[in-house]
């Protein structure tokens, strides 16, 4: 086997050491933005629709229910605070994907594929017309998304996309040692600010009229349907014609989907603000989003203030499945970052890390994420965006409400939007599995991207990735 370039050109540890040095464990997003404080359900209460999750799938819908019908009366039940999660803690790249990449989605759907692009495209831009209707103040950039090559071979990956640059043309645009090639995607991907776009989505909302309340675990969902559902939380009960389930990676309140998701923990540091010279040393002019084309991937991206987001490449299970804060403060991870990212861009030696964090993905065995209905139809759900749903989350709110309305509409009738993955399997045989599984696309990253049996036989039952 070989090894890869983040293997060959590795920092020295002192430089290492000193960019991690005096690094804060928290998340740069939401320590970059004010809250408002909402209050806690302390009262037994009606609606019309009740949404459980305060990320982005849940603000969505709550903001679609109500531009759709404002008279419709539509609470939103947070265990804990807006945004706090996977929405307030990720990259903020907001893809026009619905189906995690073009590859995925053509593996899996390849008579939908070209509508769901259009779709997703459709989708995004409906997202930044809801920035400025509302004037959302949330750093949004449609800058794109260059995807770049760091091994020879993966350079033909990309050579007959519209959107290919040489060695030469992608160094133009950012200055790296490691770049050989890449495919600049222009339209397909914006920036965010993750933190400010879930508290302008809540402000938002609450405009509308939508009632929001923190610190409201929901314990049980009642009611078998035939008439009104039953949401129970510590300081009283939700009663509701319909309801949306926007809970992401945690557990679900519907035991059918308990083994459709396992949660990933995925790691990123966040430098200090570039100087001037620094950020003459890299170019980076057009601000693309960035990324590489090892299966095991790293996402890279300017802030508003001119620092650098380094994240990705680790994605790690843990036993049992379960969401604990102490795996989030993970040395390993951070150290492996800092070290790779000294090799993509030595020329910052000397450059710290202000933050360091990690967050939980809710990981489906199609990559992308699904939905579905229970109760009778009164209550609906989307969970499984596999890290990709800052921008899929609106797209997943419209499936939601359009399956609570009863409508028959495009969307509903998607083969993605009425196929289910494959569940994952009960312990041990999932902490198993998955670890084969990272094991085996480590090994194709060090073998020039082949891939083995395993994952071959895994892409032909329909649980392979390639994005």
């Amino acid at each position: 086997m070989g090894t890869t370039v983040f293997e060959r050109q590795q920092p020295a540890e002192s430089v290492i050491d000193a960019s991690l040095r005096d690094t804060a464990f928290g998340v740069f997003w939401l320590d970059d933005v004010e809250r408002v404080e909402h209050p806690t359900l302390s009262a037994d209460i009606a609606t019309d629709l009740a949404i459980v999750g305060g990320g982005y799938a849940g603000l969505w819908t709550a903001v679609r229910a109500k531009e759709r019908d404002p008279q419709r009366r539509v609470v939103l039940l947070e265990a804990s605070r807006i945004a706090w999660a996977a929405s307030g803690r990720n990259g903020g790249f907001c893809e026009a994907s619905l189906t995690h990449g073009h590859e995925n989605g053509v593996n899996r759907w390849p008579d939908e594929i070209d509508r769901l692009e259009e779709l997703g495209i459709e989708n995004l831009d409906a997202i930044e017309a809801t920035v400025k209707k509302y004037d959302m103040k949330v750093d949004f950039e449609r800058t794109g998304q260059l995807a770049v090559a760091v091994e020879p071979h993966q350079v033909e990956w990309y050579r007959d996309e519209p959107g290919f640059l040489d060695e030469a043309a992608v160094r133009a645009e950012i200055h790296s040692p490691t770049f050989l090639g890449g495919d600049w995607d222009r339209e397909g991907c914006a920036l965010v600010h993750p933190a400010k776009l879930g508290m302008e989505l809540a402000r938002v909302a609450v405009e509308l009229g939508v009632e929001i309340y923190e610190h409201s675990i929901v314990r049980a969902i009642e009611g078998d349907g035939a008439g009104p559902i039953r949401l129970v939380t510590p300081g009283g009960t939700v009663t509701t014609d319909a309801v949306a389930l926007a809970t992401n990676v945690f557990p679900s309140l519907l035991k059918r989907n308990r083994l459709m998701t396992v949660p990933v923990y995925d790691y990123v540091l966040m430098t200090e603000p570039l100087t001037a010279a620094h950020r003459e040393s890299i170019g980076w002019s057009n601000r693309q989003g960035l990324s590489d084309s090892a299966n095991q991937f790293h996402y890279i991206r300017l802030t508003a203030d001119d620092r650098i987001l380094f994240g990705g490449y680790d994605a790690i299970y843990h036993f049992g499945g379960k969401v604990r804060p102490e795996y989030e403060d993970r040395v390993e991870s951070h150290r492996k970052l800092a070290s790779h990212f000294f090799t993509m861009f030595p020329q910052l030696e000397g450059v710290r890390f202000t933050h360091r964090w990690a967050g939980a993905i809710d990981s489906s065995s199609r990559f992308c994420a699904f939905f579905g209905t229970a109760r009778r139809g009164r209550v609906a759900y989307a969970t499984g965006f596999t890290g990709l749903g800052v921008g899929a989350a609106r797209f997943a709110a419209d499936v939601m409400l359009d399956k609570l309305s009863g409508e028959v509409t495009e969307r509903t009738e998607l083969a993605m939007v009425r196929e289910k993955p494959i569940p994952f399997p009960p312990e041990p045989a999932a902490a198993i599995g998955i670890n084969l599984v990272r094991a085996a696309m480590n090994q194709a990253d060090h073998n020039e991207g082949k891939r083995n049996l395993f994952l071959k036989t895994l892409d032909a039952v329909g649980m392979g990735f390639d994005s």
